[in-house]
């Protein structure tokens, strides 16, 4: 039995060695998980989202890609995705939200169940983008893409108790909301202040928050360096602006939204808009008031409006009332047709001019020298009609039939002369000829028949002698190449 006892014995005392190093082992472990999950709570949350809608062209991938600090403006398709890099400088902490961009187009809107399910709406911030450029098409857009958002939370079956929950966490949000000077310096959480006035909870109005989503919304106008491009070249005035600003901010009460104008290409309140989304996510402080007295930098956070603030915009609308249709004042302008709606090529210069050529070349031929024959009849042969008296050496016809068809045999530097002899003779005989009888080709015959007729000395200009030897040398070659001349052409 001994040799059994000293046996056993030994194993007794192991066994109760190593509970004690389990012991120690599971303080340890539990030290160190305490303290994880304390370090954990004071972290910042990861799994924030936020949902992007708008239409093509609205500008949305390049705001958030500003927002990003990233230059690049690519477009993708469907459901884009991309992240905000949120810092918190006390906690020196780092995270990542998510950002999902839905297209413009309604056949994509199918894809938000892949970046919203009912785990994920709690977190979420939906944001509508609208594009100050089109303003005809604001309140539409909004109407249209806070349905797809309705639709997509109510197919997700999110159990009713839960939503409620939610409900009423963004009236309360909207209902405590106090000026950013009376929020406690030091806590990252803002809440109101101890004062009698802020104490007391304000019940809401009648069209405040009657579409409650659950999630905070916010709406963001890009592009308002468009509005002084919109009071140039359409005439749009203060109290268009006033008007499409007082639609707007009725829609922000119906869903408890914030609103705020944008320009990436003036970089205008960029740097305001990250810091209120990372409040409204991660509850970073905020302490930028509302803005409402530029009317392409206006901000107003979520709980600061109410319907007699939107009620001083409505003082400064003359010819247009408040409950007017928007889309009755704020209509597409027309657009403006391009008298040419087809691109006109130039031809080719050397087509052109050979094409004038043969053009020239098809023209009736009339000899210049029958200008000298009988007074009755003409240089082609055929009657002299009646004229003014006091014209007999001017014929009858067209300027255009001055000009002589180029013979086939001629050189071609004859013949180019002779072309242009005849044009300027034509061009003579509408000066020297009476008003009452075109000129004809033959102008230096009908000139010196008239200054016969009238007892005066022809005295040609030079012009007119360079023609005539021009055409004398011209005919000579016509008689060299034909031959003796006709009976009619002597």
């Amino acid at each position: 039995m001994a040799p059994v006892l000293e046996k056993q014995l030994p194993g007794l005392n192991g066994s109760v060695d190593n509970n004690k190093e389990d012991e120690e082992g599971q303080n340890l472990w539990s030290s160190i998980l305490s303290e994880v999950s304390t370090r954990s709570s004071s972290k910042l949350p990861s799994g924030k989202n936020i949902l992007v809608f708008g239409e093509d062209g609205s500008g949305k991938t390049t705001l958030i890609a500003k927002l990003q600090g990233a230059d690049h403006n690519k477009k993708g398709r469907g459901l884009e995705y991309l992240y905000l890099s949120v810092h918190d400088e006390d906690r020196d902490d780092l995270t990542r939200c998510n950002v999902w961009l839905l297209d413009g187009d309604l056949y994509h809107k199918g894809l938000l169940k892949f970046a919203v399910t009912a785990q994920s709406l709690p977190d979420c911030l939906a944001v509508f983008v609208v594009d100050m450029s089109r303003p005809w098409t604001i309140m539409e857009s909004l109407r249209k893409w806070a349905g797809v958002l309705r639709d997509h939370v109510d197919a997700i079956k999110i159990r009713p108790e839960d939503m409620r929950e939610m409900e009423q966490r963004i009236v309360k949000a909207f209902q405590e909301y106090s000026e950013p000077e009376d929020a406690a310096p030091s806590s990252p959480r803002r809440a109101p202040a101890s004062g009698e006035d802020e104490a007391v909870v304000l019940p809401l109005g009648d069209d405040t928050l009657t579409h409650n989503l659950g999630i905070p919304v916010l709406i963001v106008c890009t592009k308002c360096d468009a509005i002084s491009v919109l009071e140039k070249e359409h005439d749009y005035r203060d109290e268009h602006f006033d008007f499409i600003q007082s639609h707007i901010r009725r829609f922000c009460l119906q869903y408890g939204a914030g609103l705020i104008y944008t320009s990436v290409k003036e970089e205008k309140n960029l740097d305001l808009l990250y810091k209120y989304i990372v409040h409204k996510l991660y509850e970073f402080q905020f302490t930028t008031p509302a803005l409402v007295v530029e009317k392409d930098a206006v901000f107003i956070p979520s709980g600061w409006d109410n319907e007699k603030k939107i009620g001083i915009l409505h003082e400064n609308l003359t010819t247009i009332r408040p409950d007017d249709p928007f889309e009755d004042f704020i209509t597409k302008p027309p657009v403006r047709k391009f008298v040419h709606d087809k691109e006109i090529n130039a031809e080719d210069e050397q087509v052109f001019l050979m094409k004038q050529q043969s053009l020239l070349a098809k023209q009736p031929a009339t000899p210049t020298r029958g200008a000298t024959e009988s007074p009755g009849r003409t240089a082609s042969g055929s009657p002299r009609p009646a004229g003014r008296a006091g014209q007999p050496g001017v014929t009858s016809g067209s300027p255009m039939a001055a000009v002589k068809k180029p013979d086939p045999n001629m050189k071609a530097g004859a013949a180019n002369e002779g072309v242009l002899a005849n044009f300027f003779n034509s061009l003579l005989s509408k000066k020297t000829g009476s008003p009452g009888s075109p000129g004809s080709g033959a102008v230096g015959a009908g000139v010196q028949g008239s200054a016969k007729k009238t007892g005066q000395k022809p005295g040609l200009t030079d012009v007119q002698a360079e023609l005539d030897r021009m055409t004398r040398k011209q005919d000579s070659v016509v008689s060299a190449n034909n031959g003796p001349p006709t009976e009619n052409e002597a």
